[in-house]
């Protein structure tokens, strides 16, 4: 069986206010293979986000001017829970509504400095006129619609905590978290919220060559002929499944822990192509109903691997 792709982009974005290295920063791991084929892996670390972007959009225009087909994984939710569009009466296809939603609001400058915080609690007050669902500021950002302690027991109970992917993972025992947490350990609102714009200028920029899933593609397994006309498929990774080991180089330094993820993930979905398992990990679980896979295809979004 034919591999689908020829290069695995994964990065761990971030939310970080200002210019930071290191761990817990910005990474991008690429595994490729060399003139006989043999997979090698390298990995960037830079300081904001807008250096991110224009990396990616330089290591996507050299493989493409090779030819090569990449999959490239981000670690942020790309949608929100079924409901969150119609909560913000937002008009259209839910995904990408929130999507021109955040890229019109979430002001995210060179030197990442962002709004992130005020988006949502703008996000909260117009769903629920009340402090949630998003939850949890530090007290430099606390207000009206957003504070830094959690809503009363019940609050927003009506509004989904979780994705179908986040209950998948909870279900396999994966710490999975909820995109309405914006600060602490594990946090991922903020994270979507600067992450999701990114992604569609990304998107804009690489046109019809560049596809998304399952938004772009059907949650379906996906064959040769499905990727063939594509320089680019992206798709939601969550880097800490997959086992990683902090390698130690000739010179003696041994790799950030988040350096580690990222080439690890990279490496294991290259190897999972190579067995031609990853065609599968596209599909939905046997269990998924029309309505799930609805929900999915439409809004919320779904993590390579979970539940495959």
């Amino acid at each position: 069986m034919a591999r689908l792709f020829d290069a695995y982009i994964i990065a761990k974005w971030t939310a970080a206010e200002g210019k930071k290295f290191g761990e817990q920063t910005l990474w991008i791991g690429v595994a490729k293979r060399d003139v006989r084929f043999r997979l090698y892996t390298e990995t960037h670390n830079v300081g904001t986000r807008a250096e991110g972007e224009a990396l990616l959009e330089s290591l996507l225009a050299e493989h493409r001017k090779r030819g090569d087909r990449v999959l490239v994984g981000f670690d942020f939710d790309f949608g929100f829970p079924a409901g969150t569009s119609a909560l913000l009466k937002l008009e259209g296809r839910p995904w990408d509504a929130m999507g021109k939603f955040l890229s019109s609001n979430v002001v995210d400058k060179a030197d990442n400095t962002n709004n992130r915080y005020q988006v949502a609690a703008k996000m909260n007050r117009l769903m629920t006129d009340q402090p949630w669902p998003f939850l949890g500021a530090p007290a430099s950002q606390a207000q009206r619609w957003l504070t830094s302690t959690k809503p009363p027991e019940g609050s927003g109970s009506d509004i989904p905590e979780y994705r179908l992917t986040e209950q998948a993972a909870r279900q396999l025992k994966l710490p999975a978290h909820s995109v309405w947490q914006m600060h602490g350990a594990g946090a991922i609102g903020g994270l979507t919220l600067v992450g999701v714009p990114m992604l569609r200028r990304l998107l804009d920029k690489l046109g019809t060559s560049a596809a998304i899933w399952p938004f772009g593609t059907g949650w379906r397994e996906l064959g040769e002929d499905d990727v063939a006309p594509l320089s680019a498929l992206v798709v939601e990774v969550w880097p800490a499944m997959f086992k990683a080991t902090r390698q130690v180089s000739a010179e003696g330094v041994k790799e950030f822990k988040t350096q580690a993820e990222v080439r690890a993930a990279a490496e294991a979905i290259a190897i999972m192509d190579d067995e031609g398992k990853l065609q599968k990990s596209f599909a939905p679980p046997a269990s998924a109903t029309p309505e799930m896979i609805d929900k999915v295809e439409n809004e919320e979004g779904w993590i390579l691997g979970i539940n495959s």
